[in-house]
């Protein structure tokens, strides 16, 4: 039957199909055989049993033809053969219980046929089945078993010094299947030592045959069973744990691995070749946000929805989360073509009930703007299109002003013309205290939505945060770009920080601001602890597996123009009041004023001009804590 002595070689289909027919006949004779109490010989001094026995015997001889015929066409319509013996899997071992279990009734149903119209008597005795399903079903199944078991013994590493020791993170049920799947893969060369877990109530104990130990004795651990790789199996864990298990394995040279979203899993099957790397983003990730989603989702239900830059990191993220919410339409706009044919294909895939339309425009385009606003009539807008690289605006303070204040005041003016119930735009920490051109555009259309929110049945708010883990363009991708390539790792300054947050919990973010807004507020978001940018490097290199001064380099270049050592989310004139959301804030500002708008106006009338000088000199005069820093607009100052 079976693939036992030359694995490299494939068995024949048809010799699997006649050792099974085989198998089955040996359990009908067997079954015969338990019929008689196993002891046929002691009959013969008994005339009647003699008989009876000889009876049911040549009965045996007449039924066996129906027997393998029904065996072999049941068994080749459920494909038992089909499976490769030494990779028996569930899916088999149902195949062979359905096909046994069709037999059975098979078996019965042509026995009563034949009772009642035939020869009155039934094809088998009903005991005799019953054995014959026993017996058959506990042989297929055992010997495909036995061969899967030696299969495995004969492939795996019989050195044992060179077995990779491991220790799996997580006692639950993702961890389980992680043992499982470890143990049972014959090309893995990994010894689970032990389960950690955060739970300390399951310290000491075992789980199928596995220690588990807490999570505080990873360092022990490791040190003592020379442990080479931790596997993080928690699907939903504490990040705050997380964060101190990577750290201890990054101090102590161990490598971490994660096992993914059940979701990627395929065929919903878990492999240890789909073990990932961990990310850096899970190093600096927080506990995931509790929306009010009651409250999201009555804000957002059946309304027609625009988003701006929508094709950007965070206006795609706000897509994918506002889809969540059965919106009417979403009406999705960049000027970047390619990146939104893919947010069209994600949301295809993924939202295949979501309407929605995109459009290809540049916000600082009114004409363009007006007829959308004309076309679509949407009720919320959120403002995501801006520019954002700092020294890319230094040098193309313009541009900064086309897109960032003009194309803001542009989609604000429409959106209070054509009576949207609600406008959010997206600002950032860079807004505050402002250093260059970048920010102070920023700055300066918030100041144009607080003030136009004085006048408006529109509500204008305006969201502040900081860095967004993996956005386009941040240190995250051009640190990994150039570890791939070897290096160095390029950093402006050792003693620069910065605020992250991870897209997703942004844009949720944005979506409860949002939601508890009335109106001319600037909410700023708790961002945590900011992180030294040289730690941040160091730590991408070590989950890279790679070793500081050996196999890459840090290299200190200096800051770019504009570029702040640290960012600030107030400025020392804005206090914060709190809000229902201990991660929300609300900045205390300091108003506007008709001057400013005017400043604004005139700001824009520069425009045509493309003097640098001149537009960063007025954009100085608008916010006044404007102070450039390595920048050739520090004359200004």
């Amino acid at each position: 039957m079976i693939e036992i002595f030359e694995f490299k070689s494939r068995t024949p289909r048809w010799i699997i199909i006649i050792l099974d027919l085989w198998i089955s006949l040996f359990g009908l004779v067997f079954a015969y055989i338990i019929r008689f109490d196993l002891d046929l010989i002691s009959y013969e001094t008994n005339i009647y049993n003699e008989t009876n026995i000889y009876n049911e015997f040549s009965k045996l001889q007449e039924s066996l033809l129906i027997f393998f015929l029904i065996k072999f066409f049941v068994f080749y319509f459920f494909k038992i053969h089909k499976g490769l013996v030494r990779h028996t899997s569930n899916e088999d071992l149902k195949r062979i219980f359905y096909a046994l279990c069709t037999c059975f009734l098979l078996f019965i149903i042509i026995g009563i046929i034949r009772y009642n119209f035939f020869a009155r008597e039934f094809l088998f005795p009903t005991s005799v089945l019953i054995l014959e399903f026993i017996t058959s079903l506990l042989i297929l199944v055992g010997i495909r078993f036995i061969i899967k078991l030696y299969y495995i013994k004969t492939i795996q590493i019989k050195d044992l010094e060179k077995l990779e020791n491991i220790l799996i993170y997580g006692a639950g049920i993702s961890g389980l299947i992680t043992k499982k799947t470890i143990q049972n893969d014959p090309r893995n060369n990994q010894k689970i030592i032990g389960f950690i877990d955060d739970d300390f109530k399951l310290d000491g104990t075992r789980i199928e045959g596995v220690n588990t130990y807490a999570s505080s004795e990873l360092a022990n651990l490791c040190k003592e069973f020379k442990v080479k790789t931790v596997v993080i199996a928690i699907q939903n864990p504490n990040l705050n744990n997380q964060k101190k298990i990577i750290d201890t394995c990054l101090n102590l040279n161990v490598k971490i691995q994660k096992v993914p979203n059940p979701k990627s899993w395929i065929n919903g099957e878990f492999s240890a070749k789909q073990l990932t790397k961990i990310k850096i983003e899970d190093l600096l990730g927080r506990n995931s946000i509790i929306l009010e989603k009651d409250k999201v989702k009555f804000e957002l239900n059946q309304k027609v929805i625009l988003i701006t830059g929508a094709a950007g990191s965070i206006g795609s993220g706000l897509t994918e989360q506002i889809a969540l919410f059965n919106p009417k339409l979403l009406i999705l706009l960049d000027q970047a073509e390619s990146p939104l044919f893919d947010l069209q294909f994600t949301l295809i895939n993924e939202f295949p009930e979501l309407k929605f339309e995109l459009v290809i425009g540049d916000v600082s385009n009114e004409i363009r703007m007006n007829n959308l606003f004309k076309t679509y009539k949407p009720q919320l807008v959120f403002h995501a299109a801006a520019y954002k690289h700092v020294p890319m605006m230094e040098m193309n303070p313009s541009e900064a002003v086309v897109t960032n204040i003009i194309g803001t005041k542009i989609i604000a003016d429409l959106s209070d013309n054509f009576k949207v119930q609600k406008f959010v735009m997206i600002s950032t920490d860079k807004a505050v205290n402002p250093t260059n051109v970048m920010g102070a555009s920023k700055r300066i259309a918030e100041i144009y939505i607080e003030n136009k929110n004085k006048a408006s049945e529109t509500n204008y708010i305006t969201t502040r945060f900081g860095n967004v883990l993996g956005s386009n363009g941040s240190v995250i991708p051009l640190f990994q770009k150039q570890i791939e390539k070897g290096g160095p790792i390029t950093i402006t300054d050792e003693r620069i920080t910065r605020y992250f947050m991870t897209i997703s919990e942004a844009c949720q973010l944005v979506l409860e601001a949002g939601v508890i807004g009335k109106g001319g507020e600037i909410f700023i978001f708790e961002m945590g602890e900011s992180v030294k940018i040289i730690e941040l490097a160091k730590k991408m290199i070590a989950l890279s597996g790679l070793v500081l001064g050996r196999d890459i380099d840090i290299k200190i270049i200096g800051l770019r123009p504009g570029e702040k050592l640290y960012e600030e989310l107030l400025s020392d004139e804005e206090n914060t009041i709190k809000t229902h959301h201990s991660k929300i804030l609300i900045a205390k500002n300091r108003g506007t004023s008709l001057e400013q708008i005017k400043n604004i106006e005139e700001l824009i009338a520069l425009i045509p001009l493309q003097d640098n000088q001149q537009i960063v000199k007025k954009m100085k005069g608008i916010v006044l804590e404007y102070i450039s820093k390595n920048s050739i607009y520090e004359a200004l100052d």
